[in-house]
């Protein structure tokens, strides 16, 4: 695969939103493509909360352009995108490009990717499931335990006279958001060396 341009993207924080699209250029237009996509790139990169982007062209026949970019927190992509810069920019690429698919990638489904793009569109190390399940416990264990302690601490004769399935209901539902979006991304954030790490032979 040819690598048009890509720019190193930094570790995910714990807010921080990807986003993937794959669009499809005019190939009478190439380089006035790639002008325009280079500044859209050097745009953002002025933008509040803008962590990195990255595209490239699957071939050098290929007519389909993938791009990736991350900002660090929904409001800051939401402004981005909504923004009039990039509105204008977009308008300006209305008869160049065509979007195929858009894939924003936070919480759950973001917290085992990897956290750049490589030049040559390398597939990411998909970690093992033993792995995803450790880190899953890492964040999980110190959480609960810590919200069972406090909550068995402040209020004992409430907690103990609900009946178990209601406990568990609100355990649950006060934990999982939480785990959601500050644990788990910040953990798989510090473990990304470890779960991204290849086997060697």
């Amino acid at each position: 695969m040819t690598s048009t341009h890509a720019d190193a993207l930094p570790l995910r924080g714990p807010g921080a939103v990807t986003v993937s699209i794959t669009r499809r250029v005019d190939p009478l237009r190439v380089p006035e493509a790639t002008h325009w996509v280079q500044e859209g790139v050097n745009l953002a990169n002025s933008w509040p909360g803008f962590l990195g982007s990255g595209w490239v062209r699957a071939s050098a026949e290929s007519d389909e352009w993938h791009m990736l970019y991350r900002f660090s927190d929904e409001e800051a992509l939401d402004a981005w995108e909504h923004s009039e810069p990039r509105l204008a920019w977009l308008e300006r690429g209305r008869d160049m490009v065509e979007d195929r698919h858009v894939l924003r990638r936070t919480g759950i489904e973001g917290w085992f990717d990897a956290p750049s793009v490589s030049t040559d569109l390398e597939t990411p190390v998909k970690p093992p499931r033993w792995k995803q399940a450790v880190a899953i416990w890492l964040g999980f264990f110190p959480v609960n335990l810590a919200f069972t302690a406090l909550v068995g601490l402040l209020l004992p004769e409430w907690w103990d006279s609900l009946l178990m399935p209601l406990r568990v209901f609100l355990t649950t539902a006060i934990l999982t958001p939480i785990m959601a979006y500050w644990v788990l991304p910040w953990v798989t954030g510090l473990l990304q060396p470890w779960l991204q790490r290849r086997k060697t032979s």
